[in-house]
Order: structure tokens, then C-alpha cells, then sequence
């Protein structure tokens, strides 16, 4: 592991940024920018900042390193605190609603 950059407390929910994360997971850096700049999620955009975060974090730890060599080497995403909040419903009843939130943790590392 060369870097790790990790986004928590997103206001999406796990399973659609689970489908963003998965899209990058294995590939290289300039090819993952390039899904996530293309891709129409609005998630995306949260991930590719991670993924800038990522990079930064590498070049700040070895000073070095080949961006070009860098890769998704895992990614994965977490189910973050539920935020729960209610609306009313028919007959004086509580409609409950859930806010879900994910944590987003990418690592690179370099292909060798």
C-alpha cells in the first residue's frame, strides 16, 4: 500500500456508491479518472475527489513515485451512521425515513 485517502459521513447511500467504487477497483489511476470524470452518478464526482485525495497522499509520502504506475489497488465502501427522521402518516401514525450515509476508502499502490 502506497497511499490511502478515505471520504466518511457521504450522504448516499452504500449500495450507490458500492456500484461507482466497483467500476474503479483494479485499474489504474489515469484510467479510473477518466470512468469517474464519464460516468453521470452523482456519486462519482465524491469518489473522484477521493481518488485526487489518494494521489496527493502518495506523492506527499514518497516523493518519487510514478503516478503512472499507480492503481486502484483496493476499494471498498462502508455503511456509515442512519440518520433517522419520520414524517406523519395516515390516522395520526409516524412514517418513518432513514437517511442513509457510506464511507468511501480507496488504496493505491504501484503496479511493479
Amino acid at each position: 500500500m502506497i497511499s490511502k485517502a478515505t471520504l466518511r459521513f457521504l450522504k448516499t447511500s452504500p449500495q450507490k456508491a458500492r456500484l461507482v467504487v466497483d467500476q474503479i477497483r483494479g485499474r489504474n489511476v489515469e484510467e479510473a479518472l477518466a470512468i469517474l470524470k464519464a460516468s453521470r452518478r452523482r456519486v462519482a464526482r465524491h469518489v473522484e475527489k477521493v481518488l485526487h485525495s489518494a494521489i496527493a497522499n502518495a506523492q506527499q509520502r514518497e516523493e518519487r513515485v510514478d503516478v503512472d504506475r499507480l492503481y486502484v489497488s483496493r476499494a471498498w465502501v462502508d455503511r456509515g451512521p442512519r440518520e433517522r427522521r419520520g414524517r406523519a402518516g395516515p390516522m395520526g401514525r409516524f412514517m418513518p425515513m432513514l437517511r442513509r450515509r457510506s464511507h468511501v476508502t480507496l488504496q493505491l499502490d504501484t503496479r511493479g
